[in-house]
This record gives structure tokens, sequence and C-alpha cells, in this order.
């Protein structure tokens, strides 16, 4: 649980620059006031480092803003804090489990909600500011039907 009694959702990826703070500002946006707060961390991450100038740009052009992103590494306390875990590769998934056993009934593709088969968001980093914006969309796609997940579960508060 979070502070103030929010449930969390973690968001993984490698270092915690593009996908995952991605991600994290998208459902901190959606779940305002829904009784969730959402996190990101990264695999490889260091502390510290900001979100990468493309991923700033363009969930700005959507209206969501990461530009106060700040790295984070994943900790066992992170991923105990969380309800659920969302990683964006079968890789992430697996180095969760290796790390942080008891987290494998929580830990999930981001992917895995929709009715298509799971699998890994490709990782923009380094890449054009196109690759960002299909990496965003795949991302907004997958965390809807997460967000429907969790709401026909009853999980969303009002």
């Amino acid at each position: 649980m979070a502070e103030g009694g929010q449930k969390k959702v973690l968001v993984v990826c490698t270092g915690n620059t593009c996908r995952s703070p991605m991600a994290e500002g998208w459902l901190n946006r959606k779940l305002a006031g829904k009784g969730w707060v959402a996190e990101s961390a990264g695999v490889g991450a260091w502390g510290g480092d900001s979100a990468s100038p493309e991923a700033v740009e363009v969930m700005r052009e959507i209206g969501v803003d990461i530009a106060a992103h700040r790295t984070r590494a994943l900790t066992k306390a992170a991923v105990d804090g969380a309800c659920i875990v969302l990683a964006m590769s079968d890789g992430h998934r697996r180095e969760i489990e290796h790390r942080f056993p008891e987290a494998a009934q929580k830990t999930f593709l981001v992917n895995s909600f929709g009715l298509e088969t799971a699998g890994d968001v490709a990782d923009p980093f380094g890449l054009s500011t196109d690759a960002y914006r299909h990496t965003r969309d795949e991302l907004v796609r997958a965390l809807g039907d997460f967000l429907l997940y969790l709401a026909d579960r009853g999980e969303l508060n009002r």
C-alpha cells in the first residue's frame, strides 16, 4: 500500500528513463482519485537521472508531464509495497521473480490484460521520437486494458 491507504502498481523496465516513466505518468493521471497510485523503477537503473527528453516530449503531446521524473532502482521495498507489478518484457518479469520470488504471483507483463497474446513492449531508448510515440501508444493501449481489468474486479474507487 502507498501513503494514504492507496494501492500501488509498480511499473518496471530496464533503466527507468523511457517506458516505465511514461507508464507511471499515464497511470497516475488515469488513476487519480480511484484509490491507486503508480510508481516506476528499473532493473538496471541508477537513482536520480531524468526521463529521456523524447519520453518527456511524447508524453507532453498527450497532456502528461513527466519532466520531474527521476530514475529509481528496483528495490525489495518497492516490490513489497506494490499490489501489482507490471513488467515491460518477459526478461524484466523473470528478473523481478529471480530477485523477489515472493512477488511472482503479483507480477505480470504490461501487455497481458488484453485479448492479444502478451508480448514485450519495445524499448525506444536511443531511437527516434517516432519510436517513442509508437511505444507510448502501445503503452496507452496496454494500460487501458489493465484499467479495464481493475474495473472489472471492482478495484477502482469512484
